[in-house]
């Protein structure tokens, strides 16, 4: 399938995303979600053709979609876009008109590549964000993930404030397009001044 958002990261190369394939994917799909750091994806008992399952659901879902995510041409995440007037968070929060809302999951690697999960997360937001229609990012992430709060934050989501969902308890965030843009200048300052430091005489 053809890619339908590429970006370029300055540090780590191409990322793209595809629709996703139920079918195709879903062996693959089945090594990562049910691996034990996907442990916040609530996948962890799942067998292969449950994961088609879900994906064919949301493939034929009106208002949730699924891509395949890659890096350098080889599948290492995962994407899903869904509108919150409609799935995951019908009547738990502030509908606005603009809003988008977003998983994702990587890949689990051996070795971990230095700054590979919040390289993936800005790609997906400047898909999202490359439709003009979309003027929110809005997540729901585990309020026991720390790490990813932290990540979020770093591209630029504030945190609104717990909510209640029937599979756990959520914390919800949001992010602008201006928010996410500030946030993506601020790490391009620190890249060129850690780069000039680097580069300065001993």
């Amino acid at each position: 399938m053809s890619a339908v958002f590429t970006r370029l990261d300055d540090r780590l190369g191409g990322f793209a995303l595809r629709p996703l394939d139920a079918d195709a994917d879903a062996a693959l799909l089945h090594t990562w979600v049910t691996h034990p750091k996907a442990a916040f994806w609530l996948m962890q008992d799942a067998d292969v053709t449950r994961v088609a399952d879900e994906y064919r659901q949301i493939a034929a879902h009106p208002h949730h979609d699924a891509y395949l995510g890659l890096w350098r041409g080889s599948p290492a995440f995962l994407a899903e876009r869904y509108d919150p007037a409609h799935v995951e968070l019908v009547g738990l929060y502030d509908h606005q008109p603009g809003d988008v809302g977003m998983h994702f999951l990587c890949a689990p690697v051996g070795t971990p590549v230095h700054g590979f999960t919040r390289a993936v997360l800005t790609t997906v937001m400047a898909w999202l964000f490359a439709d003009p229609a979309t003027r929110r990012v809005v997540v729901e992430p585990d309020v026991r993930n720390t790490a990813v709060h932290a990540l979020n934050a770093a591209v630029g989501f504030t945190a609104v404030g717990p909510i209640v969902k029937p599979e756990k308890d959520a914390l919800l965030s949001v992010c602008t397009r201006a928010q996410f843009q500030a946030a993506a200048d601020r790490a391009a300052a620190d890249r060129a001044a850690a780069t000039r430091t680097e580069g300065a005489p001993a």
